[in-house]
């Protein structure tokens, strides 16, 4: 029998550190986030660290919308390869972004260390594999295009790749990547932040913006209002609702983590996987000695359709897991879908929109969100100073 009807208090109340509450009057603040994970989290923390004026505001619990369903894998290769983005976007751009997404791992794990967060931040190494004798060119010319701009990386055959566990022909090992619990380190962040003096509302939906050349004057579903100088967007997908312009193609996704094996298995000690299929599959371990996957992505077409193929998607990427991992026992224990977006150079949008007066948009669409949201802290002071920038050029909209 069912026990009891959807998710009861206790369970959730034990989740939380700290509550927050909803807004429930006008007022009035330098500058608004709106968006309260990752992303949020970050840009509050260096506007804090700046000593900004800072609210942050999310229409839910805070944490509870992308951070809650990301895997949390920390990589500077960037969805489109390096020798593929240099030919789409140029070389200063390409390699500036991969060498900026690579610093990002390593800005953040000095941030952990800041806020004394116990995300279970690990620094691994990264595979990026392929299963298919077609694209062992294509891996090469990434490999010599990566080596050619300094980035650390080993060429490992087919053998070597089986004395890691994995079944594959060939793969590139970078240096550089890292694993986090990514809700205990937006959480963590927040908290740090609102005690250095971070105004946080979640449950706070704005429903209507309108900008009257001083100010923002922000009206939630409650109609309390928050009065701005300036507005940052740090909603991610659902900024796709407020854009004029069409700037990301929207896609489900879907993911699945094991019961925790006895130990962690040798090839999940020190890397992390991906492969050149497309769409690609990823893998990675927790702390707890469970493998997570992702992957089976498909075009999203409302959120119901996304979530009922959930069952499909589960037993497709268990038999992918087994082709690549096949002596590793893998035995179901969570799965969900989710929502993420692709660009058409894979690098994500900052900045302010033409048009658009002191509203800014920090956006780290595709599979390096949070590393490139570490990349939007560095030009979010730009961005409101109304100073030059390179990223606010390679990630304007127009472009």
């Amino acid at each position: 029998m069912d026990i009891h009807s959807t998710k009861t208090y206790w369970p959730i109340k034990n989740s939380f550190d700290k509550s927050y509450a909803s807004l429930d009057t006008t007022i009035t603040s330098e500058i608004l986030i709106i968006g309260g994970g990752i992303t949020g989290a970050l840009i509050a923390y260096k506007l804090i660290s700046e000593g900004k004026e800072v609210t942050l505001v999310d229409k839910r619990d805070i944490c509870n919308g992308s951070t809650a369903a990301s895997t949390a894998m920390l990589q500077y290769e960037i969805d489109i390869p390096l020798h593929q983005l240099i030919e789409q976007r140029g070389l200063t751009c390409a390699v500036s972004s991969y060498k900026s997404c690579e610093k990002a791992i390593f800005e953040l794990e000095k941030i952990v260390k800041t806020i004394k967060s116990d995300c279970q931040f690990e620094l691994k190494k990264s595979v990026y594999f392929t299963s298919s004798k077609k694209d062992i060119d294509f891996l090469q010319k990434e490999y010599e295009a990566r080596k050619e701009h300094g980035f650390s990386v080993k060429w490992l055959e087919k053998e070597e790749l089986k004395n890691l566990g994995l079944t594959a022909l060939a793969a590139i090992e970078s240096e550089s990547a890292a694993v986090l619990d990514p809700y205990r380190f937006a959480i963590d962040l927040l908290n740090y932040c609102h005690k250095k003096g971070l105004k946080i509302f979640d449950r706070t939906n704005i429903v209507k913006i309108k900008n009257n050349k001083e100010q923002f004057i922000l009206q939630t579903d409650k109609d309390f209002s928050i009065h701005a100088k300036d507005v940052i967007h740090c909603t991610g997908y659902e900024s796709t609702e407020n854009l004029s312009q069409k700037v990301v193609d929207l896609k489900s996704t879907y993911a699945i983590i094991s019961e925790a094996l006895p130990e962690t298995v040798k090839a999940f000690k020190n890397h992390i996987y991906w492969d050149t299929s497309s769409p690609y599959f990823y893998f990675r371990a927790t702390k707890d000695g469970r493998i997570l996957m992702g992957g089976g992505d498909q075009d999203f077409k409302n959120a119901k359709k996304r979530d009922v193929l959930l069952s499909r998607k589960e037993k497709f990427l268990i038999k992918n897991f087994k082709k690549c991992f096949p002596d590793i026992n893998f035995k179901l224990d969570y799965s969900w879908a989710g929502t993420f977006g692709e660009t058409k150079d894979g690098l994500p949008y900052f900045g302010k929109p033409d048009g658009y007066k002191n509203e800014h948009y920090i956006l780290g669409f595709g599979g390096n969100g949070i590393t490139f949201s570490v990349l939007g802290m560095d030009v979010v002071l730009d961005s409101l100073n109304n100073d030059p920038n390179p990223f606010l050029e390679y990630y304007k909209f127009d472009r």
